[in-house]
């Protein structure tokens, strides 16, 4: 069998060549995916953001980062800010957001922004490294050249960042909202990796969507992020929305390939109109159906892998020597609210409306309107409005979901020897459900090793619903988009 190829890629400094293991391609099994999907958790966090509670505020996280300084080291930061304007409604979007052409409030926002950040950075004082950077939104671009200069500039003056050449510091932009001068000033401004929202490239999509974006735009934004020095650059898909058909697919999908981006997620529209306003215009008659949708997937799959993106898992594909593929490969890869990460030994600290925090043993979510928000900081307090501590279950559980969502395998001894459990007596329940799922064809079971296989890795949300205690507890499951 073949094990290893070896691979080129250049940088600015001339090509590398590095040996990059041969793996197999994911499996796509129609039959199986149909019978077996179900509504169930991405999984970002566990336990996941439903579980938080009220009874978690401002001084339950204050108590957890007064743990941090009780640690022997600690441990280097990831920061993520949370921008929720937008100019324009993309009728698909389920994101916290504020649609509005009154820059004003992104002005007052902003000033509100920068006193939570001051106040984070003080708490954080001595042990404030900061490796990671995002930030997300609503749109992030929204904000002008001179706004995000200036707040690029207080995020230094009250957290220390890691050299360009170390830190991950990201920005998602709308290709609509930005010029080529932009990017460039992006990238002085500090920031190094790229994410564009793309979705679809047909015209009849984009139009029943609600989001107008010539292809060339977009490339040329794409051009600028690599001229500008940009380390890498991500592009997402949706597939699943109005209008698409196998063919308009594959087509994006060729279109995408030509452009070359490092990375490439393809997301699964959940349609529910009933939770999510702007998703009411658009018209059932345009969607497509269940196997039309599954249908779209194998397309996007087999073209990625085919084109030579490796499938890193959920909906993420990657370049052979990008940092995602190699952290998987090298057991660094994590995931966070963010999605997959190569910063796993981190604190994650997030500021803005609505934005979550994941520090020590403890989740926290700020509160989710600007009222609210403005509120809080105006009582000198962080607008922490709900969270969760971990107990020694919850840590447990969240470590194996970890690992399965990022290595599709899982050391039953290194789990016994990190928590204070006989794995085969404490999950007895769930490795009964395994063996069903091993009959599936999902997972391979061992007395060392749980391993998910090819066809199972498209259903690994699935195999994590397992370990899932919280679901079991209720019996039902909550308001999640289906599995696949």
């Amino acid at each position: 069998m073949k094990l290893f190829d070896v691979v080129s890629a250049s940088n600015n400094t001339g090509a590398v060549r590095a040996f990059q293991p041969v793996l197999p391609a994911v499996e796509f099994d129609a039959d199986l995916i149909t019978r077996l999907s179900r509504s169930g958790p991405r999984y970002t966090s566990y336990p996941t953001a439903d579980r938080f509670t009220e009874s978690f505020g401002y001084r339950d996280f204050l108590h957890a980062v007064a743990d941090l300084r009780t640690r022997a080291s600690a441990k280097p930061l990831s920061l993520y800010l949370h921008i929720p304007f937008c100019d324009t409604v993309c009728y698909y979007c389920a994101c916290n957001k504020i649609v509005t052409k009154n820059r004003e409030k992104a002005a007052t926002y902003l000033a509100y922004l920068k006193r939570e950040i001051e106040m984070q950075g003080r708490l954080f004082a001595g042990m404030n490294d900061v490796e990671q950077l995002h930030f997300g939104g609503g749109t992030p671009t929204y904000l002008s050249d001179e706004q995000m200069g200036e707040l690029m500039d207080h995020l230094r003056r009250c957290f220390r960042f890691a050299p360009d050449e170390a830190g991950e510091y990201s920005i998602e932009i709308d290709p609509r909202t930005v010029s080529v001068e932009r990017v460039h000033s992006l990238r002085r401004q500090g920031f190094n990796r790229l994410s564009l929202g793309v979705q679809d490239f047909d015209a009849d999509v984009q139009k029943a969507v609600n989001r107008i974006q010539p292809e060339a735009e977009t490339v040329a934004i794409i051009d600028a992020a690599r001229a500008a020095g940009f380390r890498s650059v991500s592009i997402d898909l949706i597939y699943g929305l109005p209008k698409q058909t196998p063919d308009t697919m594959r087509a994006t999908l060729d279109k995408v390939i030509a452009a070359d981006p490092d990375r490439i997620a393809v997301y699964h529209y959940a349609h529910m109109p009933h939770l999510f306003k702007p998703q009411r215009r658009i018209l059932d008659g345009d969607m497509p159906d269940s196997d039309t949708k599954l249908r779209m997937l194998q397309i996007c799959i087999e073209k990625l892998t085919g084109a030579g993106y490796v499938y890193i898992g959920m909906d993420h594909f990657a370049k052979p020597t990008d940092d995602l593929a190699v952290a998987q490969l090298q057991g660094r890869l994590h995931r966070n609210f963010q999605g997959y990460s190569t910063h796993a030994d981190t604190d994650l600290v997030s500021c803005g409306v609505s934005a979550i925090s994941a520090v020590g043993a403890t989740y926290s979510q700020n509160v989710k309107t600007l009222d609210a928000y403005y509120d809080a900081l105006d009582r000198n307090e962080l607008p922490v409005a709900r969270g969760i501590r971990l107990s020694m279950d919850d840590a447990l559980r969240r470590s194996l979901i970890q690992k399965l969502m990022c290595q599709f395998e899982l050391s039953i001894a290194a789990i016994e020897q990190a928590f204070p459990i006989v794995f085969s007596k404490y999950f007895e329940r769930e490795l009964g459900e395994l063996a069903r799922l091993e009959r599936d064809g999902l997972v391979n079971l061992g007395p060392d090793w749980i391993s998910v296989t090819m066809k199972g890795r498209l259903l690994i949300r699935n195999v994590c619903m397992v370990f899932d205690r919280y679901l079991a507890m209720r019996g039902t499951e909550p308001r999640h988009s289906r599995t696949v």
